[in-house]
């Protein structure tokens, strides 16, 4: 076979281990329960990390190292993982790759970890129930790899299952998701019967020795007669779909001339690092079958770190700079999580984008302008770490030592100054009170709380000024159940907690204006602030918008920020219930001020008056997150469960049915959703299944307001 591996880069160090052209960062990514630790247990088997298959079911898979995690069987916090992998096909034919793995949470109350691995990697694996197909967290999940741009390609998984159909759940990624997917594999056979592969780009079939359970023996064989027309249809469609994103392809394609595999290879790693082509392999991670071919697709058509776009940073002049790979340039790298270990301390998972880093060097912060010293680097492998001396552009490490670092942080060398866009986090939309069930255990809650935050963004802690209670808020139950069990664990603190509180938001409904005047005279110096708003409601989701336009000098320039930051401050707290007001516009239009008197504390006490009048004025309205919910349940169910929905004031978006199962997909308040694993369960006899994630704000109807004030903090 013709040789097509590229050429190594100046890029690379003479002292790496591994090129970064045969460097793979990616995630393994998927709704819950679609077998995503299953298939990366198999991966860690098949490349040597591991001598022993774990289970998730058992136990004992290494990505999954949590008590919490063994303990329920699913996956809480992402975990990093190295491993090498050899393809015996291809263009990197005979040469050895190192992949870096993040297996990540499928679960909706640990979105943020899935975000921040997502934002620094390079390549996922999004990973499908062949029975299923795209469920609520798979939406979720795609629509978070657009964001932040990551090539992907998908493995449907459980083709062993009654019911698996590959074709069915390749058609809903079309339609569900939009995806421009085809199949790089068809499947021999399916549920008890699946028992091969054709690759459509070699030509070749392979059926697993069923002597073998581990699925390593793999025999080739000719394409079996029944699939040759589906092997040229989907061949024919394969290279069609690539000719778009290949010119010499598509000249080859329209003259009819026969593709080699070397060349159609090259053209769907193109298609797949263009963001506009998303290969399929068919498998099952449980049985062993079709997880080579996958590790074959990772090295062959996921993208390096110098096939992906530079990335974009900013310097503190405001100036844009791209970022590439390259070991000889300063160091720059981004911190994407915090862990508390027990053993060695505060961990900092870290991708470095260019540069190499040492042990012992100092970094520059330029959030906090200051430097922090690496003390040791570490590559991770799940739950056990490995040292060493350096790393180099496109590795994900951990550092210890640094202190004032949270996630999002640019760490760079000093001097270079530059910021990389952080991850983004959905904001919390639960909340509840906790308190230690003894006085001495005050402090060491305090301790775990605020190392817990750190650790996760979408993790707050606050304390009411009224009652003086501390509480906590997450995105979910489930969440924060975690919370409380790792306070026990690994704090040794026992906890109370109080009823669930909803995260409520308001918004205005009405233009207003309105002036707040900060007039105090004491004897000497007096306080003079004075400012004139108009507020207008903007759509759902679009945020606040505060804006000067003031003219004339009528508040001199040094005032308008403190007004304005009094006006952000005010916002804080609503009408109804006090809650945080959102998706509104603020203009500071007029006011006056004194020679004397005027302050800027003045200005900033004039801006929350004129806020809080301007918010009476524009007929305020409660919001409640809605949920978007997902429950499969048999057919004979159907109307018990529609109508459990609609006492919970859900509406019903969609029904769908598939193989006796009903599907319905509502969007239904959160406030009412408390308990609703039990109910489901008794309602259809423990056959029906659901999966629920954070969905938008809506209106909460008038008569349900006051019940919400007597209830909420």
């Amino acid at each position: 076979m013709s040789q097509v591996a590229p050429s190594l880069s100046s890029a690379n160090a003479p002292e790496r281990n591994t090129p970064l052209e045969y460097t793979r960062n990616i995630g393994i990514a998927a709704h819950i329960d679609a077998g995503k630790t299953t298939t990366t247990e198999r991966m860690l088997y098949y490349t040597g990390v591991v001598h022993k298959i774990g289970e998730v079911h058992e136990g004992t898979a290494v990505t999954d190292w949590m008590e919490q995690e063994r303990e329920r069987g699913i996956t809480i916090t992402s975990a990093a993982i190295s491993c090498e992998w050899t393809n015996e096909q291809g263009p990197f034919e005979g040469i050895k790759h190192r992949i870096n793995i993040i297996d990540t949470p499928g679960h909706v109350d640990f979105t943020a970890e899935v975000e921040r691995s997502l934002r620094v990697l390079d390549g996922a694996v999004a990973v499908f129930c062949a029975v299923a197909g795209v469920q609520p967290q798979s939406e979720t999940v795609w629509r978070q790899m657009d964001k932040y741009h990551v090539p992907r390609i998908a493995f449907i998984n459980k083709m062993d299952r009654i019911g698996a159909d590959f074709y069915d759940a390749i058609e809903s990624m079309k339609s569900k998701l939009g995806a421009n997917a085809h199949p790089l594999f068809l499947p021999i056979g399916a549920e008890e019967s699946f028992k091969g592969i054709v690759d459509l780009v070699q030509e070749k079939a392979f059926v697993y020795d069923e002597s073998d359970p581990l699925g390593v023996k793999v025999d080739e064989v000719a394409i079996p007669e029944d699939m040759q027309a589906d092997f040229e249809q989907y061949r024919e469609s394969l290279i069609e779909t690539l000719a778009d994103y290949d010119d010499d392809l598509a000249h080859k394609y329209l003259e009819g001339e026969h593709i080699e595999a070397p060349e159609l290879m090259l053209a769907v790693r193109k298609a797949t690092s263009s963001l506009n082509f998303v290969g399929v392999i068919p498998g099952t991670a449980f049985k062993n079958k079709g997880v080579q071919s996958l590790l074959d697709s990772i090295v062959s058509y996921m993208p390096s770190p110098l096939d992906v776009p530079p990335m974009k940073g900013e310097r503190e002049s405001g100036h844009e700079v791209e970022i590439s790979p390259d070991d000889s340039i300063k160091i720059t790298g981004l911190a994407f999580k915090l862990w508390n270990d027990p053993y060695v301390g505060k961990l900092v998972f870290f991708r470095v984008y260019c540069g190499r880093l040492k042990k012992g060097s100092v970094m520059w912060n330029p959030r906090t302008r200051k430097t922090e010293r690496i003390s040791r680097l570490l590559i991770l492998k799940s739950d056990s770490r490995e040292d060493v001396d350096e790393v180099f552009s496109g590795d994900i490490c951990a550092l210890v030592g640094v202190r004032e670092v949270v996630t999002g942080d640019t760490l760079c060398a000093k001097g270079l100054d530059i910021r990389l866009e952080p991850p983004t986090f959905p904001e919390p939309v639960i909340s509840l009170s906790i308190e230690p069930k003894t006085v001495a255990d005050q402090e060491k809650m305090a301790v775990g709380l605020q190392r817990l935050a750190e650790e996760d963004p979408t993790f707050t802690v606050s304390t009411n000024e009224e009652t003086g209670q501390i509480i906590i808020a997450g995105m979910g139950e489930l969440h924060l159940e975690i919370i409380r069990d790792r306070l026990l664990r690994e704090f040794k603190v026992e906890a109370d907690s109080g009823k669930p509180m909803i995260a409520y938001r308001e918004t205005i409904s009405a233009e207003a204006t309105a002036e707040g005047k900060f007039i105090r005279q004491s004897g000497g110096k007096g306080q003079y602030g004075h400012a004139v708003i108009k507020i207008y409601p903007r759509e759902r989701g679009e945020g606040i918008e505060i804006v000067d336009r003031i003219t004339g000098g009528v508040i001199p320039k040094e005032f308008i920020k403190p007004t304005l930051d009094g006006i952000e401050e005010a916002a804080n707290n609503g009408a109804v219930i006090g809650s945080p007001v959102v998706d509104f516009r603020v203009e500071l239009v007029d006011g006056s001020f004194h020679e004397v008197d005027s302050s800027e504390m003045a200005f900033k006490m004039a801006g929350i008056f004129a806020f809080r009048e301007a918010l009476n004025q524009s007929q305020p309205i409660l919001l409640e997150p809605m949920m978007k919910v997902e429950v499969t349940s048999p057919e004979e169910f159907q109307g018990d469960v529609m109508g459990d929905l609609n006492r919970r004031r859900g509406q019903i978006q969609n029904m769908d049915s598939k193989k006796g199962l009903s599907i319905i997909s509502a969007s239904v308040p959160l406030e009412t959703m408390f308990g609703y694993a039990t109910d489901v369960r008794s309602l259809s006899k423990g056959r029906a299944s659901y999966s629920m994630e954070p969905s938008h704000f809506e209106e909460v109807p008038p008569a349900l307001i006051e019940n919400i004030k007597q209830t909420s903090y």
